[in-house]
């Protein structure tokens, strides 16, 4: 089944401690359907030297939110997502408010 965000789209966190806060896709998890937002959370870890980061020391990245906390942003507010399948077979993400077209799911269908 696809997912109904994807990576670059803009999502509102709709619970948990970052309710109501708004950034970009950074990384989606299918398999473990988790999805990385740009600037939200942020989590603390103490790294050990390595070949990468010679210094090691505290560094602060974002953490995975499972997809289901998260929404499409369409004018400033969180949609729920339909999926549509167009006359020529193509497959594409509505939203329910508005009924802007968020993007491809799936190009049209070769006969």
């Amino acid at each position: 089944m696809p997912a109904h965000v994807r990576k670059g789209d803009t999502v509102m966190v709709i619970s948990g401690d970052h309710k109501g806060k708004v950034g970009e896709i950074l990384r989606v998890d299918p398999e473990k359907q988790r999805v990385v937002i740009k600037g939200l959370n942020l989590v603390t870890r103490h790294m050990k030297p390595n070949r990468v980061n010679q210094r090691g020391g505290i560094i602060t990245k974002e953490a995975a939110v499972h997809m289901s906390n998260v929404q499409p942003v369409v004018d400033g507010k969180p949609t729920r997502v339909r999926f549509q399948t167009r006359d020529d077979g193509s497959k594409v993400r509505v939203a329910v408010k508005g009924g802007k077209v968020l993007g491809t799911v799936r190009g049209p269908r070769k006969k």
